[in-house]
């Protein structure tokens, strides 16, 4: 079983048109409305999967209502915890080539006792999981020491502890040495502070994580395939993929089919690009199931191809500032907040 947690989940309304043009009437070809929010999205391809799930996250509103109906008809189970605030709504507008242009709420602002409720929750709702997956971006609210402290608290109860956010709240948890730690190219050179445009680039900044507490890196590098960085060393997986739909919540497939798989080693690794190659190939948030997947598609290697130019390489950092190691000071190079 995994449990997930999603501080700031949403409703997700994607469009397809053919083209967007600015200041235009577009007519939609396809909508769909799907719950949001990334380890919703995990908790969602656990359950597509056939896997049990549990989904903790805070609700308020009608909106908060209608995620919580709509996850359960997916077969989640819905630890909700009641907010003031309401649950946001996204949206987000596909275009045929698989171009995805997105507007993101921001979310109701979390008050110190709805926090604290939110952090009961996942210790009362843990009790026979696998892994407690923590995922997405923090609400207003909340510090970025948050995610440490919930690491902090399900390590104490012996919990396994995958974590996919950026920003402080990554560095912040790294003391706290989360058991896998799952960013994508630009998440992975914002947290190291420095640009990567090659597959050798990313693995000495997952090794740079390690060396700051994560036990494992899964790094999604977009079309280039997945790393998995763990004391074992370095892996390097791909998958062709014949179309690009929509890649919205294809990372969140990935870790699920990684958590599923066991959470370590190459069978998690290939489990990793199975399910991220299958979910970038379908509509909106539509999570696979194993009749999408094509296991025997995936290659991995341990001999990891460094020289290799990233397809999509992050030649600046987006929102660079500076990283503090637990018990260390800032990186050379590092640019001051």
């Amino acid at each position: 079983m995994v449990l997930t947690v999603t501080p700031n989940p949403s409703l997700d309304r994607t469009y397809e048109v053919p083209a967007l043009e600015r200041g235009a009437v577009l007519r939609a070809t396809a909508d769909r409305v799907d719950p949001g929010g990334k380890g919703v999205n995990v908790s969602r391809a656990v359950a597509a999967a056939g896997h049990r799930t549990r989904a903790v996250l805070p609700l308020g509103g009608p909106a908060g209502a209608a995620l919580a109906g709509l996850l359960r008809a997916e077969g989640i189970d819905v630890a909700g915890v009641p907010v003031a605030g309401q649950t946001r709504s996204n949206i987000a507008v596909a275009e045929p080539d698989g171009t995805l242009t997105k507007i993101n709420a921001a979310g109701p602002e979390l008050t110190p006792d709805e926090s604290e409720a939110l952090l009961t929750a996942v210790g009362e709702g843990s009790a026979g999981a696998d892994w407690i997956a923590c995922c997405g971006s923090l609400p207003r609210g909340l510090a970025p020491e948050w995610y440490a402290e919930l690491v902090a608290r399900a390590h104490r109860a012996g919990a396994r502890i995958a974590l996919d956010t950026s920003g402080p709240s990554l560095t912040a948890a790294l003391r706290e040495r989360p058991d896998v730690v799952k960013p994508n190219a630009e998440e992975l050179a914002q947290a190291v502070g420095r640009p990567l445009t090659t597959v050798g680039d990313a693995v000495e900044a997952a090794e740079e994580l390690r060396s700051w507490g994560a036990r494992a890196v899964l790094a999604s590098l977009g079309a280039d395939g997945q790393l998995l960085v763990d004391a074992d060393g370095a892996r390097f997986g791909s998958a062709p993929v014949a179309a690009v739909r929509s890649n919205v919540g294809a990372g969140d497939a990935s870790l699920a089919g990684f958590l599923t798989a066991g959470g370590t080693g190459a069978p998690a690794l290939a489990a990793a690009v199975a399910h991220g190659a299958a979910a970038v190939q379908l509509p909106g948030s539509l999570m696979p199931t194993p009749a999408d997947l094509a296991p025997e598609r995936v290659v991995l290697s341990v001999e990891v191809p460094l020289g290799r130019p990233l397809t999509e390489p992050v030649p600046d950092p987006p929102a660079p500032r500076p990283h503090r190691p637990p018990g260390g000071t800032a990186r050379k190079g590092a640019r001051d907040e």
